[in-house]
């Protein structure tokens, strides 16, 4: 990396949590770690069956329904993260989705950071961009 590359990098804007949420969001990643890739049953014996789509087993005789120990771990909400940080951005943000820049009006950019609409153009895209800029909201999906 040279010397004029880093003067163009700038921070991303960070958010302002409590403590408690920080701790929850650590938590929340250290149990995501640990939490089994959830395949779906018998994906090994069928092409179209996908592994990492996962399908509730409801065969009368499934095995993985009845959670015997040989089969795969199956969903239960055990493995589920804290409420206050569900849902939220891994950097702490709570993702808000724009279709315009009208629509940034109405975010606080403390704690709230932008998701552009994939449906959205890349000139309407720019200045959504360039008003998120003057309005120092971060944008989490720039072009």
């Amino acid at each position: 990396m040279t010397d004029e590359e880093k003067d163009d990098y700038e921070v991303k804007k960070k958010p302002t949590l409590d403590e408690e949420t920080r701790r929850l969001l650590k938590k929340r990643d250290e149990e995501k770690s640990k939490r089994p890739a959830f395949a779906r049953q018998e994906w090994f014996r069928y092409k179209k069956i996908d592994k990492g789509t996962w399908r509730n087993p409801r065969g009368t005789h499934s095995k993985a329904r009845q959670n015997l120990k040989y089969r795969p771990n199956t969903v239960s909400i055990g493995y589920r993260s804290p409420k206050k940080v569900r849902g939220l951005h891994p950097s702490g943000f709570e993702e808000v989705l724009v279709h315009n820049s009208d629509d940034l009006d109405d975010v606080d950019p403390e704690t709230q950071a932008v998701r552009i609409a994939h449906s959205v153009g890349m000139r309407k895209r720019i200045s959504i961009e360039d008003k998120a800029d003057e309005l120092d909201i971060r944008v989490l999906n720039r072009s």
